[in-house]
């Protein structure tokens, strides 16, 4: 799939029609963790100066085992940066299919809310739900959602948006 036929392409056109100055920087790598999230944060800041940020990474920390502590401290780090930059944070939830069983899947999962509770962040729905799970919108990987699956994304994602920006 294009860049252009993602979600966060679908959100630029939906914000021109509503917020015709807004700049949106898809600023993702496929595949990224939250230590890259983390390494290339600070320049992207510093060229950006957003007032949004819109964090959507842990996915692949999960996939990978990394520790939800290390997962947990760089995903904090990432919110304060930001926050110290004058952004204000949405975190987009992610879950992970229970691989590592249950503690590391609940424990990942209540990463998110722990982290926007002790930030004062804004934490987003999960990014695929209603989408997980239905074989129609997820690739043969059992993991990344197919093109169909992209405006469901955005579904999902702008109702928090729209209201930090209204």
């Amino acid at each position: 799939m294009s860049v252009q036929q993602g979600w966060v392409a679908l959100l630029a056109g939906r914000l021109t029609d509503t917020h015709p100055d807004l700049k949106l920087v898809n600023a993702s790598i496929s595949g990224e963790t939250t230590d890259g999230g983390l390494r290339r944060l600070p320049e992207l800041l510093a060229a950006h100066k957003p007032t949004i940020v819109l964090v959507e990474l842990g996915a692949n920390d999960g996939l990978r085992g990394y520790p939800i502590m290390n997962f947990r401290s760089n995903l904090h780090k990432i919110v304060a940066l930001s926050q110290a930059a004058d952004a204000h944070v949405i975190l987009l939830q992610m879950e992970i299919p229970p691989n590592y069983g249950s503690r590391y899947t609940s424990a990942f999962h209540d990463s998110y809310s722990l982290i926007a509770e002790s930030t004062d962040s804004t934490l987003a729905p999960f990014l695929l739900d209603g989408i997980a799970g239905d074989p129609t919108l997820i690739q043969a990987d059992g993991l990344h959602p197919t093109i169909e699956a992209q405006p469901l994304i955005l579904d999902n994602v702008l109702p928090t948006l729209m209201e930090l920006l209204d």
